[in-house]
């Protein structure tokens, strides 16, 4: 199956979910839902490190690619990442063109980055595979700058121009709050921050990136430019199906008790 990068490249719109709740059984869930593909979150999920391994695991068992959020973009947090087997890094609160070229030294290999050889790791197949695997990883590991704050606005030309940066992925919950305007996303100043990424990333052959809170916006956004489409999250999921079924049953039990009462 061709990469997530490739697939980019050659045009598709790709959409998948956020795994927030460390649990190999809710990723695999969503793997076989129909994603394209699924985001790890390490900056807010409930899961750690060594859940990350069994997640990516299942994921591996579904037509799903795995995605990883790390919770900075030190370098140590993005080799754990891709050492574990992710296909993509997504760097969150970057705020300037030079955190994100630190981010992406973290994702390539020298000569140019500093990621570090590893070679008794899943993503090599514990070792056979680490020459195919570093000679393809530059072209096919997905880099993937969130646009949160209101400093990078400043520096989205420049950075997504870098090489290795592959998209620059809208954080809306952030990015309205670091514009001092929480959750407007109808507000002119977060219409133009979307304006201004996917405006950078097109001039750059890039992708733009975002996170859709109700899939029913999808086509305003997509019209917009947006081709890496994130909506909602495993514990989203079993959220709103268990308050969707409590409820059912609760206005059963009362029509119930009203008809007791006739």
């Amino acid at each position: 199956m061709k990469s997530l990068k490739v697939r980019l490249a050659e045009g598709e719109t790709l959409h998948g979910c956020w795994l927030n709740l460390g649990s190999s059984l809710t990723a695999e869930i969503a793997g076989l839902a129909g994603f394209d593909w699924l985001l790890v979150d390490l900056e807010h999920g409930m899961g750690d490190e060594q859940d990350l391994i069994h997640q990516l695991q299942a994921i591996r068992a579904t037509p799903a690619a795995p995605l990883v959020r790390v919770e900075s973009h030190d370098k140590q947090r993005i080799h754990r990442a891709l050492d574990a087997g992710a296909e993509g890094v997504m760097c969150p609160q970057i705020s300037n063109l030079e955190e994100a070229k630190e981010a992406v030294s973290g994702w390539q290999y020298p000569p140019d980055g500093k990621r570090g050889v590893s070679f008794i790791v899943p993503t090599t197949q514990y070792g056979p595979n680490f020459t195919d695997y570093q000679q393809a990883a530059k072209d096919t590991i997905l880099g993937i700058i969130q646009v949160e704050t209101e400093e990078v606005l400043n520096d989205l030309d420049e950075i997504a121009a870098l090489d290795g940066v592959d998209v620059l992925f809208v954080g809306p919950a952030d990015l309205s709050m670091s514009l001092g305007i929480f959750r407007q996303y109808d507000h002119p100043r977060f219409k133009e921050a979307l304006a201004a990424t996917v405006d950078a990333t097109q001039r750059a052959g890039k992708v733009a990136g975002i996170i859709l809170f109700d899939p029913d916006d999808y086509p305003t956004y997509r019209e917009i430019g947006f081709r890496l489409i994130g909506s909602g999250s495993d514990g989203d999921f079993m959220a709103y199906g268990a308050r969707t079924i409590a409820s059912k049953l609760a206005q059963f039990r009362d029509s119930t008790k009203n008809q007791d009462s006739l």
